[in-house]
């Protein structure tokens, strides 16, 4: 998916490169394919360097002050249409691998949610659409970049091929 390059202080005081390779918690989707995330690193008030946090997090939401760095890869819509795909299986997958964003995503509206955060997105690769409550769209290609306040919204991918999206989220304690 991506590689993660941390740096750290080593033994003898100097920079070192601690690890270097896909992050640890990083998942490939079962039951929506090509659907993928990695948790690229979470930070906590005040932020300091610290060993890898990102096994110990239990919820994808940063509380206020906090923040979460991943990416994701959206499959295309076409994934969703086809026959095989099991709606409840990959919710259920989803409720598991990200627990407190998971919980916020409408059942009645899919891939609609609000979230408590403002985060930052940049396009790495793919076309995305963000899809917000209202009616309002913008087409995001690779080098776009969104900040994403607080608002009600959907990601769609709606070409062919699968779209990775690097987010920070920052916990602000409450949605506009």
């Amino acid at each position: 998916m991506v590689r993660r390059v941390v740096t750290g202080v080593g033994s003898s005081g100097k920079p070192v490169i601690v690890s270097d390779g896909e992050p640890p918690v990083t998942r490939r989707y079962t039951h929506t394919p090509g659907f993928g995330r990695s948790l690229v690193w979470t930070t906590t008030a005040p932020a300091a360097p610290s060993d890898d946090p990102t096994a110990s997090l239990t919820s994808y939401v940063p509380a206020p002050g906090e923040t979460i760095a991943l990416t994701v890869t959206f499959p295309p819509a076409g994934v969703y249409a086809d026959p095989g795909w099991d709606p409840a299986a990959a919710g259920a997958e989803q409720l598991e691998a990200t627990p407190g964003l998971a919980e916020l995503f409408e059942p009645d509206n899919p891939g609609m949610h609000t979230t408590p955060t403002v985060d930052y997105g940049v396009v790495l690769s793919g076309e995305i659409v963000l899809d917000l409550d209202g009616g309002e769209t913008a087409v995001l290609k690779p080098g776009d970049l969104v900040v994403q306040n607080g608002t009600r919204h959907a990601w769609r991918n709606n070409g062919t091929e699968p779209a990775t999206l690097f987010f920070v989220l920052i916990g602000a304690g409450s949605t506009a």
